[in-house]
This record gives structure tokens, C-alpha cells and sequence, in this order.
């Protein structure tokens, strides 16, 4: 089946799960841009296993698209920055799209509902992530805080700075860790900067727990949650930097990926 067959199917089907009809919910718009669209909207359930197949084989077709890129090929920062650090040749500096990544985990900045992003199309991480992941990715995270609530009450919110690990799904990462970061609307406090130290480094333990040898890292609380980029980027290097030479055998390859320009920049300069 070609993917504008497999993405009407799809789209079809979300759409009447919301008792509507495609060209009436956006009359126009291109099908992968509905399909991400509906999907981001949708809350958390299963789909029916044919059409669980029609978005697999899409995802992984999107994937491949896309260019997946092998965290483990990518050259540290010993021979891409002539670093000097005593941790360079298990460090990368990586700037691209996060959900191409081919590693043991991947980290998501998420929200402390752990569900992902709502908004369609929004541009944010936890957003692309769940986009690419498929809907199973958004359904193990219901279930995995419905089994939370049932422990510590139906009002848990997941606390900032401890992980949630799941299962990659449709993306070349074979498992996603999620981190509610601080967030720093009102200004940076010495709590919230411990906060996001406290987010790279329970993510490195959720690592060796898991037994994971490779991870990305995204820029957790930048963009929406207003950490200043310059001091993000500093206290996620000290963090990685001085777990990793307490931990010597624990992880081959820890990946700082960044998106914009000026995360490249700041990266480069603290890593050099």
C-alpha cells in the first residue's frame, strides 16, 4: 500500500474517532500533517491492530526517510573538537533531530503529566517525540502513571527531575527517558539550577540501571521552560562530565544533541 493510501486510512479512522470527517476538521490540509495532527490530539488507547500496522509501517518508512544516524558512529568530541576533557572520547556534540537517533535511550523533556504534547504540530521535543514513536508511546506513559496514582494517589504528578523510561516504539531509539525539568518563567533560583543538574544526573542512573550503553541528551527546560540557555548548557556538562568520571565503565556514549545555532555554539565552547 503507498503512503497516501495508508495515511487516508489513518486519518480516516482518528478522525471518526472523533465523530468527525477529515476534510471537515481541516479542509486541505496535506496527510501528514492531519495524521501527526490527529495523533497529537488523541489521548491515550490502543488502535486496532490494522491500523496499529498502517502506522507502524509508516513511522519506520519516516524514519528511514529521514536518515537514521547511528549515536555510536558519531565521533566524539576528542576528534570532532580536539577536546581535552578527561571524558572526550565518550562524549559527542551532535546538532540535528533527536527522534533519528539510533541509541539505547533518548531523553525526552517532558511535562510532570507525562503524556506529551497536545498542541498539533507543536515544534517542541516532547512533541516530535511521541509524533515518531507512534501512539503506543503516549499509552504506555497512561499506564505507566495509572500504576504511580494507584501508589501515591490519583493527584501524582511525575516530581521534576525523575525519570520515566519507556519502551522507543517506532523510532530508532529502542527506549525513551522522560524528565520533567524546572522551569525558570520567574528567574533561575540555586533550587531550580540543582533541579536540572539533578535532571542529567538521575537520567545517567536511570542509564546504568537499565544497563544502557549509549544515551542522547536534549536541552532539558530551555524554550518553553525559560532556563537561560548559556546556564542550562553549563550545568548539564558539569553534570555529565563528573558522573562519567565517577562511573568509568557505565555508558560508552553520551550524546549532547542540539538543535539551535546557539546551543551548537555554547556546547562547543564548554566542551573544547
Amino acid at each position: 500500500m503507498d503512503e497516501e493510501s495508508s495515511l487516508k486510512i489513518l486519518c480516516d479512522a482518528l478522525a471518526k474517532e472523533r465523530g468527525a470527517d477529515p476534510a471537515e476538521i481541516a479542509p486541505g490540509l496535506d496527510l501528514r500533517t492531519l495524521a501527526r495532527s490527529l495523533v497529537n490530539v488523541r489521548p491515550p488507547a490502543p488502535l486496532p491492530p490494522r491500523l496499529l500496522k498502517i502506522q507502524d509501517d509508516y513511522l519506520r518508512q519516516r524514519a528511514r526517510e529521514k536518515g537514521i544516524v547511528n549515536a555510536m558512529a558519531l565521533p566524539c568530541i576528542k576528534e570532532s573538537l580536539g577536546s581535552r576533557l578527561s571524558q572526550a572520547e565518550r562524549i559527542c556534540l551532535w546538532q540535528g533531530d533527536i527522534t533519528v537517533l539510533e541509541t539505547d535511550a533518548i531523553v525526552n523533556a517532558a511535562n510532570d503529566q507525562m503524556l506529551g504534547c497536545f498542541v498539533p504540530m507543536h515544534r517542541c521535543i516532547d512533541n516530535q517525540i511521541h509524533t515518531f514513536a507512534g501512539v503506543q508511546l503516549r499509552l504506555e506513559c497512561r499506564e505507566q502513571m495509572q500504576r504511580l496514582r494507584a501508589e501515591h494517589g490519583e493527584d501524582y504528578a511525575q516530581p521534576v527531575a525523575v525519570p520515566l523510561v519507556t519502551k522507543g516504539y517506532n523510532l530508532p531509539a529502542r527506549h525513551v527517558i522522560h524528565v520533567a525539568g524546572p522551569i525558570a518563567a520567574a528567574g533561575v533560583t540555586p533550587l531550580l539550577e540543582r533541579q536540572l543538574r539533578e535532571c542529567y544526573l538521575n537520567v545517567l542512573e536511570a542509564c546504568r540501571k537499565h544497563a544502557f550503553k549509549s544515551v542522547v541528551f536534549c536541552c532539558i527546560s530551555t524554550g518553553v521552560f525559560a532556563f537561560p540557555n548559556a546556564l542550562a548548557a553549563s550545568v548539564a556538562v558539569n553534570a555529565v562530565t563528573g558522573w562519567l568520571e565517577e562511573h568509568p565503565g557505565s555508558l560508552d556514549r553520551v550524546v549532547f544533541n542540539v538543535f539551535k545555532d546557539e546551543d551548537l555554539r555554547l556546547y562547543e565552547k564548554l566542551l573544547a
